[in-house]
């Protein structure tokens, strides 16, 4: 399990029930091709976006007839077999899609709303699609998997504007930028100010609250789906833990889990009792 790139959702994990362990790989290279297409390379955006639809159309043929894609065998042939095994909702499948296609065009956000936006569809469909495979679709549990999973990609935002502003993206929206008297060409330099600094420990702030709101479903989920939140929940709140310790100096560098930190991890996940123990292990 890692907090990075799209990593934030665990890939058949020791944890995972064997029989899990083939769709989701299969979703995870299905999402990770899709976003390195929107991300990678030298293309332009019109050439980023056409390829994204030409993978939208080898994602609705899979789903229709099972139909080969001669671009992406390797992705599309495991995926149309897990789609007829499962009944994999393609709603989710096609809003990562929508949320990669907004990638290409590096949007500034005017306010949390439209973040929250985006991350309905850049992150939300990961947890309904884990919560599908094992047989959960209450609406508790897929209001807390969202919670969690915005948190996480939020989470990715304040961890990662070293690597994002170099590229020309930024999550920082225009609202939050005025509030603390700050401009985004002031964030592209990369120097880590008073205000930069109060401004993310008001964001992880954030992305900590939805976390918790969403933790109580790892301790309702049974056997290895809850264990495996529990690390989830706990390695999004180790990474704003390390991000607190740096002063919330993101702009300039990258706070990242360790292998030294999966005792940690684990200790804590062992501890979570309640909704509140997510945020009390964690301290």
């Amino acid at each position: 399990m890692s907090i990075d790139h799209y990593e934030n959702f665990p890939v058949a994990s020791i944890l995972c029930p064997p029989a899990l362990r083939p769709p989701i790989v299969a979703i995870y290279r299905f999402a990770r091709t899709a976003d390195d297409l929107a991300d990678e390379g030298e293309q332009t955006v019109a050439s980023r976006l056409e390829t994204l639809a030409q993978y939208r159309a080898c994602l609705d043929a899979a789903a229709r007839t099972g139909a080969q894609c001669a671009e992406w065998p390797e992705i599309f042939l495991p995926l149309a077999r897990e789609i007829q095994q499962h009944a994999l909702p393609l709603a989710c499948l096609h809003s990562l899609l929508d949320a990669f296609v907004q990638d290409c065009a590096n949007p500034i956000y005017t306010e949390r709303a439209q973040l929250l936006a985006y991350c309905e569809r850049s992150a939300n469909p990961i947890g309904r699609l884990l919560l599908h495979l094992y047989g959960i679709n209450d609406p508790t549990s897929l209001r807390q998997s969202d919670d969690v999973c915005t948190a996480l990609q939020l989470i990715n935002f304040w961890q990662d504007p070293s690597v994002d502003l170099p590229r020309g993206r930024s999550y920082f929206t225009a609202r939050d930028l005025q509030q603390f008297g700050l401009t985004q060409d002031q964030l592209m330099n990369g120097r880590d100010t008073v205000a930069s600094r109060t401004m993310i420990a008001d964001l992880c702030s954030w992305a900590e609250q939805l976390m918790l709101q969403g933790s109580a479903l790892a301790l309702r989920l049974p056997g290895r789906a809850g264990w495996e939140l529990r690390l989830v929940v706990q390695g999004g709140l180790r990474i704003l833990e390390r991000i607190k310790t740096m002063e919330y100096r993101t702009l300039s560098a990258r706070p990242t889990l360790r292998v030294s930190d999966l005792p940690v991890l684990a200790w804590r996940a062992m501890r979570m009792k309640d909704a509140n123990a997510a945020a009390e292990t964690a301290r």
